[in-house]
């Protein structure tokens, strides 16, 4: 792009706007108006200068693009930045959701209004830096450094179990992360540079491979999350504030996702290949086991905190599957769940406003005086549970299709997921939507205002859009995931030509 450094600026342009706010002096109420506006139209502007990657953006090349590179810890460590086909639409996703996190704060947050538009910015210079480091280190500061300002938003501005919620949220996410970095010393050590391109074409020994990816998979699993490390997440959804819960479900799940498909596919792929059959496991269990704990929720925000583990857990399923369809749809899935979470928790915060409770009994015929609200959360509830004509179809049917090819069995138990995502997401509609409207508290509630509606409708033409016409998604990512599981099949077969047969075996009958 004319020698400009598009993606710098685009990193760090939320936190110039944070340092702005950050310098706004006035009475409480002018600095709250002042505050709100700087951060709206920093990440409006954000998310219209990200789209120029996106315009500009070379479709027919695997390699990485808009490439910046400088000194930064010596010559091995250096600031590198850069997308490719993977990494790409995850900071278009990340810019386009902030202005609503912002729009959809506007009246819910009264007390720290300044404090909280920081933190948001800054986590949004740290959430676009983890999907462009093109260096290990620089990853893991982007990555590490995002649990502080989501650790404040939820201690500070969350419900009642605040503080439990938010210690939990950032123990388990670090914890798994300390063997990441121990992973990556070990790499450091062995390759003598921490830049991901070097690292990308290097073949580490399949015995190293097996270490370096279980450290790499305690921190990913976390973050996504995977059945059993994922009971951080119902809380953290919980006491978290609408935008913070949009935030953590639409963009920083996603870092775990995007992990396996940096680092651990194709820097690690005789591991992967050997671990797969644990890993279709665990996703299995997350899709069935949380759908059911679904099932019996009575809290709303819960219901679809369980509700994205088990979309998760089709993430997992097709990344590790290895197939081209399965690797498409598990990043389809990723930005799919960006737009569906981020409507069904912004639908949970437009009623929450009014009625200040999450409780599903609380609810009941809003239909009749809310029938636009209505139309937006039955979009949201038909694509979470994947609605041909919506992107949530498109992200399940190709991770089904990618590991149909590797197992019959695992696509079947997915497949109980789907139907039981059925269940528990028109069960919430029924009790929410339908029904007679006999509760006096709702007798009198109003449908969404012009702001909301701003909110929702964007989200509803994406999932419609991209569920119709899934192709500008699919050709950005093509190459990219082509030449990902080439790689990722070449190092399998050499290593199994080698005579490394002792990985290629199958658990329960679920291996390849």
């Amino acid at each position: 792009m004319f020698g400009i450094p598009v993606l710098s600026i685009i990193t760090f342009l939320p936190l110039v706007g944070a340092l702005v706010i950050l310098m706004i002096r006035a009475d409480e109420e002018v600095e709250a108006r002042n505050a709100r506006w700087t951060a709206f139209w920093v990440t409006a502007i954000t998310f219209i200068g990200s789209l120029s990657i996106w315009f500009g953006f070379d479709k027919s090349t695997a390699e990485f693009q808009f490439v910046e590179q400088g000194e930064w810890l010596g010559g091995a460590i250096n600031y590198h930045m850069g997308v490719d086909g993977i990494s790409m639409l995850f900071v278009i996703l990340t810019t386009f959701l902030m202005p609503f996190c912002i729009l959809a704060s506007w009246e819910a947050i009264q007390t720290r209004v300044k404090e909280y538009m920081i933190a948001f910015l800054i986590l949004e210079t740290l959430m676009i830096g983890v999907f462009s480091s093109l260096d290990l280190v620089l990853f893991y500061l982007f990555f590490e450094a995002g649990l502080i300002p989501m650790f404040l938003i939820i201690g500070v501005w969350g419900g009642a179990r605040r503080v439990y919620a938010s210690f939990k949220f950032f123990l388990y996410t670090l914890a798994g992360s300390v063997l990441m970095l121990l992973a990556i010393m070990a790499m450091y050590w062995q390759v003598g540079t921490t830049d991901i391109p070097t690292l990308l074409a290097y073949d580490f020994p399949a015995g190293m491979q097996t270490w370096l990816w279980l450290a790499f998979f305690a921190s990913f699993a976390v973050k996504i999350p995977m059945w059993p490390v994922h009971t951080w997440l119902p809380d953290a959804h919980v006491e978290a504030p609408t935008a913070g819960s949009v935030i953590l479900a639409g963009i920083l799940l996603k870092m775990g996702g995007y992990g396996f498909l940096r680092f651990s596919l194709p820097m690690f792929p005789v591991a992967s290949d050997f671990f797969a059959p644990l890993v279709f496991g665990l996703s299995v269990v997350a899709i069935i086991y949380t759908s059911l704990v679904a099932l019996v929720q009575e809290d709303v925000k819960k219901l679809i905190a369980y509700s994205s583990v088990a979309h998760m857990g089709f993430v997992t399923m097709g990344i590790f599957a290895a197939t081209i369809q399965g690797v498409q749809g598990g990043i389809f899935q990723m930005l799919s769940h960006g737009w569906i979470s981020a409507g069904l928790f912004l639908s949970v915060g437009v009623v929450y406003d009014r009625m200040h409770t999450r409780e599903i009994a609380a609810y009941g015929g809003l239909v009749s005086r809310m029938p636009i609200y209505a139309f937006a959360l039955m979009v949201f509830t038909m694509a979470n549970v994947g609605l041909p004509g919506t992107s949530g179809f498109v992200g399940e049917f190709l991770t089904i299709v990618g590991v149909f090819q590797v197992s019959s069995w695992i696509a079947f138990l997915a497949t109980i997921g789907v139907i039981l995502s059925a269940c528990y997401a028109l069960y919430l509609y029924r009790r929410v939507v339908f029904g007679e409207l006999e509760k006096d508290t709702l007798k009198n509630i109003k449908d969404v205002s012009p702001r909301e509606l701003a909110t929702l409708a964007p989200l509803i033409a994406a999932i419609i859009f991209f569920g119709v016409y899934p192709l500008p998604i699919l050709d950005v990512t093509a190459v990219s995931v082509d030449n990902l599981v080439a790689n990722y099949t070449a190092a399998v077969e050499a290593h199994e030509v080698a005579g490394g047969g002792t990985f290629d075996f199958a658990w329960a009958g679920f291996g390849r």
